[in-house]
């Protein structure tokens, strides 16, 4: 999805008791583009990143009329990868390099954007001809300073390839990296951590350990050490052992974490460790010099 929401401070509140092990709560601020409600939890003026997260944008859910849809034209991308993972809906992927893929639920799209790469991401005719729903999670992935300038990939992972266990009840895919006992064929290029659970009202999970990790509330709501994670908050944890989160009523969770890499800037759809480069791809980008994408050629989103 191309950066397109208006800078804005996000706000970031700490509910009282605070639990030692949270270092800060972030309501994401929400954004309607064309009817499709978005928030975004990171980057935000408190937080950058998490782990190797520098970007996490949750999408719906959204009901379309027919006729209606996303219609994200093309936009460029660098220093990156892309993580797309749909609750409901499907969204359809076409790139620089020639990939075309719908995205459905279940399924995660991993594009390596690396030195630079294009995509758009639309909907089938046969999708918006009739009423249809949206919902779902897209993050970027900051590549290791070894990788940011890599030639650009495509990787889908369908969903019967995502493994999933039940732990104690609790309903758990694991994305991208280990935990719980198994590891995801997603690509990493570096400690990584994405996982899934669904949570009964009342069931208890203990937090996987990894360098940085934090919760999004997707649906739902928890609790930790006697603090309220409300529908639609990030709660960035602190590395202290036997973290557990309890849902308070039936809840869908997204727990991302890794290793942090080291300052990144940031400006609209570049990512870079180096701001030169962020300048030289806006000017190639204004100039006309990325590839284009393969069978969506007339169309460009232009830099703000």
């Amino acid at each position: 999805m191309s950066n397109t929401l208006p800078d804005a401070v996000q706000s970031c509140s700490v509910s009282d008791p605070p639990c030692a092990a949270i270092e800060l709560i972030i309501k994401p601020r929400e954004h309607d583009i064309g009817g499709l409600v978005v928030r975004r939890a990171l980057p935000t003026a408190k937080r950058k990143t998490v782990g190797p997260w520098i970007f996490f944008d949750h999408m719906g859910p959204a009901r379309f009329s027919a006729g209606q849809g996303i219609n994200v034209r093309p936009h460029p991308h660098i220093g990156i990868a892309t993580v797309t993972y749909l609750f409901a809906g499907e969204i359809l992927h076409r790139d620089s390099i020639g990939s075309l893929q719908p995205i459905r639920p279940g399924d995660i799209n991993l594009m390596v954007t690396g030195s630079g790469m294009v995509h758009s991401e639309r909907e089938r005719p046969e999708v918006t001809a009739v009423e249809h729903e949206l919902h779902g999670l897209q993050l970027w992935l900051v590549l290791p300073e070894a990788d940011e300038q890599v030639a650009p990939a495509f990787h889908h992972y369908p969903s019967r390839d995502i493994p999933a266990v039940d732990i104690e009840g609790v309903t758990i895919r694991v994305m991208m990296g280990s935990a719980f006992g198994v590891t995801s064929p997603v690509r990493v290029f570096s400690e990584t951590l994405y996982v899934e659970a669904h949570l009964k009202a009342g069931q208890s999970l203990t937090l996987p350990e990894t360098g940085e990790r934090a919760v999004y509330v997707a649906s739902g709501a928890l609790q930790a050490g006697g603090t309220a994670l409300p529908l639609h908050s990030m709660a960035i944890f602190s590395s202290a052992p036997d973290i557990v989160v309890t849902a308070t009523e039936d809840a869908r969770i997204a727990l991302i974490g890794g290793e942090p890499l080291g300052r990144r800037f940031i400006e609209w759809n570049f990512v870079s460790s180096r701001r030169e480069r962020i300048e030289q791809a806006k000017q190639a980008w204004r100039e006309g010099q990325f590839a284009k994408v393969v069978g969506d050629e007339d169309e460009f989103i232009p830099l703000p």
